[in-house]
C-alpha cells in the first residue's frame, strides 16, 4: 500500500521555482511576496483534490467547511514559508521575528550529551529548526527526509546551500541510522517528521482531531533504538516575518517493552497526535499536508 501524500505528485516547475528563488535574492523579499498572490490564486483554481483535502482538515478542526478566502489565505501561508525557506537556506535569519517557545527543555535534553531528537510535522515550517541551532551556536542539526520524493526542493536546497544539503540525512538509506549515530553521539540534534507514512507497515493509530488516522511509528521506535531524549518542535507562522517555535520534552528516554511494544508505540505516538492537534487550533492555516489525512492509504 502506498500513502496517500505519496501518491501526489510534487507540484511545481523548476524553472518557475529558479526564477522566484532568484526574485526573492535579487528583488528582495516584498517583490517576491507580491508574486505569491497570483501563484496562490493558480494554486486555488487548479488543485480541487488539495482543497478537498483542506476542507475536510477544517470540518475536523472547526466543524464546518472553510470558504474561499480561508482557502486562499492557507496557501498564501504555505507559499509564504517556502518562499521563506529561500532565506532561510541562505541563513538569513535576521530577517525574521524569530521567537522561542522553551530553550530550556532543548538545554536540558542536550546537557545529558547523547543528543537529541527533534520531532517535528509539516504544520508550520521546519526549516526554522535551523534558527535554533544558531542560537546556540555550535550545535549540529541534521534532518531526516524523504529527499527523493521531493526532486524540486531537493535541488533548491542542493543550488541554494550546498552545505545545507549535507545535512539531510536520507530515509531508508544503508548508512541512515549509522549518520544519525554519529550526530547524536557528537551532542547534536536530529530533526525528524512524525505525521507522514513512509511505508503503510510501519503505522500506529491514533485519534487526530476526532477521527483516528494512521500516524509513522518511525520516530518513537528510532527514540528507542539511540536511546536519546525526544523533544517536539513547531514552527509556526504567524504572517509577515513571524514565527512563534515552540519545543515541548516529549520524553527523557523512550522505552518500548517486549511483551507491549504495539501499545507503548502508541501511547507515545498519541501523545504527539495530541499535541500536534492543540498547535493545529492554535495555527490553522499552517497544517501543509494537502491530502486526506485520514483516509486509508489505496
Amino acid at each position: 500500500m502506498t500513502p496517500g501524500w505519496k501518491q501526489q505528485q510534487e507540484r511545481g516547475n523548476r524553472r518557475v521555482i529558479r526564477l522566484m528563488a532568484w526574485v526573492a535574492q535579487a528583488l528582495g523579499r516584498p517583490v517576491a511576496r507580491a508574486l505569491l498572490y497570483p501563484i496562490c490564486l493558480y494554486y486555488l483554481c487548479g488543485s480541487p483534490q488539495a482543497n478537498r483535502a483542506l476542507r475536510r482538515y477544517y470540518e475536523h478542526l472547526q466543524g464546518h467547511a472553510p470558504g474561499w478566502p480561508a482557502l486562499f489565505r492557507h496557501y498564501h501561508s504555505f507559499a509564504a514559508t517556502i518562499l521563506d525557506r529561500v532565506y532561510c537556506l541562505r541563513g538569513r535569519f535576521d530577517l525574521f521575528d524569530i521567537r522561542i517557545h522553551g530553550l530550556d527543555v532543548l538545554d536540558s535534553a542536550l546537557a545529558k550529551g547523547s543528543g537529541c531528537l527533534l520531532l517535528g510535522s509539516h504544520l508550520g515550517s521546519f526549516e526554522v529548526v535551523r534558527a535554533v541551532g544558531l542560537s546556540r551556536e555550535q550545535i549540529a542539526v541534521k534532518v531526516l527526509m524523504d529527499e527523493q520524493n521531493a526532486p524540486l526542493i531537493r535541488a533548491l536546497i542542493q543550488e541554494l546551500n550546498p552545505a545545507v544539503a549535507e545535512t539531510v540525512i536520507q530515509v531508508g538509506g544503508v548508512d541512515t541510522m549509522l549518520q544519525v549515530q554519529e550526530c547524536l553521539a557528537g551532542g547534536g540534534v536530529v530533526g525528524i517528521m512524525g505525521d507522514r507514512l513512509m511505508v503503510e507497515d510501519q503505522s500506529v493509530r491514533c485519534e487526530f482531531l476526532g477521527e483516528g488516522a494512521a500516524f509513522p511509528s518511525g520516530p518513537v521506535r528510532l527514540a528507542h533504538a539511540v536511546r536519546a531524549p525526544i523533544v517536539l518542535f513547531f514552527g509556526l507562522y504567524r504572517g509577515g516575518n513571524r514565527y512563534d517555535i515552540h519545543l515541548e520534552l516529549l520524553s527523557e528516554s523512550v522505552r518500548l517493552s517486549a511483551d507491549h511494544r504495539h501499545e507503548d508505540v502508541r501511547r507515545w505516538t498519541q501523545h504527539y497526535a495530541d499535541r500536534l492537534a492543540h498547535y493545529s487550533h492554535d495555527a490553522p492555516d499552517n497544517w501543509f499536508n494537502f491530502y486526506d489525512f485520514w483516509q486509508a492509504s489505496s
